[in-house]
């Protein structure tokens, strides 16, 4: 399959995570949970690198077991408060300073251990058109979403009906899959776009994995 853009994936896999301790490595099906993430960007020929950024020697070791190329990650972009983008303008910079260059950056977060290579190839194509700059997955939901102000509940849409069949579908931001212009992302320091395109995923592809409950629901999806 070819493209004639050329493309950076990036997993971000820091050590530190309070929800799950060592979630990055955790086995799910008997593989490291990381370790879907990287099988399955590596079956995309239209990737050209494929770098995980970590600040972790375990992680950076299971990584390489799988074929990735690691880059070891500063510790003040390893924090509860390291943004996303921080960390794939730094793994940009490193490449860069290589002659190493892109025109679209892909983050596959391995808290998502059920992204489907379609997922990947579609989002790859959506950069052909000119007007896409930043690209986001989303899923579908037709509940009924709102606030809560001074103990009252606000829907969202306060005129959709209440049979749940009969809603529009709202949708959601997942984690699944994001992906920028380099260009853009190195301008605007964000993913965040006001042309940004959604690409919708299923629920059972946007599983994500941050508590041991998702763990569990994880579980018993693979098995």
């Amino acid at each position: 399959m070819f493209s004639s853009l050329k493309i950076l994936a990036v997993v971000p896999a820091r050590g530190g995570s309070k929800g799950i301790p060592r979630k990055n490595i955790r086995l799910l099906g008997g593989e490291p949970l990381i370790g879907h993430t990287l099988k399955t960007a590596m079956s995309v020929d239209m990737i050209d690198d494929l770098i995980v950024s970590t600040d972790d020697n375990e992680i950076s070791d299971v990584a390489k077991k799988y074929g990735a190329e690691v880059l070891n990650r500063p510790s003040e972009l390893a924090t509860d408060n390291s943004s996303t983008e921080s960390v794939v303008i730094h793994v940009l910079n490193k490449m860069a300073e290589d002659e190493r260059h892109y025109d679209v950056v892909l983050i596959l977060e391995p808290t998502s251990p059920f992204r489907s290579t379609q997922t990947i190839i579609k989002t790859i194509k959506l950069f052909d058109s000119k007007d896409v700059d930043s690209v986001l997955a989303v899923r579908e939901t037709k509940e009924n979403i709102g606030n809560i102000e001074n103990n009252i509940f606000l829907p969202i849409n306060p005129k959709a009906p209440r049979r749940r069949q009969l809603r529009k579908p709202m949708y959601i931001e997942s984690s699944t899959i994001y992906g920028a212009r380099t260009s853009f992302l190195l301008k605007n320091k964000s993913l965040v776009s006001d042309k940004w395109t959604p690409i919708l995923v299923t629920d059972d592809e946007s599983i994500d994995i941050n508590i041991e409950h998702d763990f569990r629901i994880a579980e018993s999806f693979i098995n």
